[in-house]
């Protein structure tokens, strides 16, 4: 976590003050106009900053969870998503079956895979539209993410491979299966099942 604050956030703040000094020299030595479209480039670094640290936060725990449950809370974080990045790729969510809370635990799992999945349509697949569906059950959870991006070999080692490796230990410790159907140029499809004994506490 230290880490992701010192390049993300830490980074883009000492870039966000070198830059302030730039416009002061720009506005003196050249011309408003000049100045004008740096200020431009500043506000889009800080709210790059700005998202960042509200990602950090939401991988510590999303507050929104304790308060609102599983569904408001993705609902609100896809919300985030696409306004961040300008409605690209656009994002569908629809939830089905029971809206009845589930253990803290679980709904913490089940916002962090689909948040990977989600993170991983639009940082290496270069979607256009990403599906996300959850359907609470009597006997099983199923969250589906889908993309029309441009895919990828599931068994070859890249870097999102570290994400995956992530989602597949989450997965086990739910008693749960991991299934990612993907193909170059045929998008991606992850399906993620967790039985109905990790479903509610008794």
């Amino acid at each position: 976590m230290s880490r992701e604050i010192h390049d993300g956030p830490a980074q883009m703040l000492a870039n966000v003050m070198m830059r302030s000094e730039l416009i002061e020299r720009v506005y003196r030595e050249r011309s408003p106009d000049e100045a004008m479209k740096e200020i431009r480039d500043l506000r889009k670094m800080v709210r790059s900053a700005l998202y960042e640290v509200r990602r950090i936060i939401y991988d510590l725990r999303p507050m929104a969870l304790d308060d609102l449950g599983l569904i408001p809370t993705l609902r609100k974080y896809i919300s985030t998503v696409e306004d961040y990045n300008d409605g690209k790729p656009q994002i569908s969510f629809t939830s089905l079956g029971s809206d009845k809370r589930m253990p803290p635990k679980l709904e913490v799992a089940l916002f962090r895979l689909a948040q990977e999945s989600i993170t991983n349509a639009i940082k290496h697949a270069d979607a256009n539209y990403v599906t996300v569906k959850i359907e609470v059950c009597d006997s099983q959870v199923i969250l589906i993410v889908k993309d029309d991006g441009k895919g990828f070999e599931v068994e070859e080692k890249k870097e999102q491979s570290f994400g995956i490796m992530g989602m597949k230990e989450r997965v086990e410790i739910l008693d749960g299966k991991l299934e990612i159907n993907s193909a170059i140029g045929k998008g991606t499809k992850v399906m993620i099942i967790v039985p109905q004994s990790q479903l509610f506490q008794s």
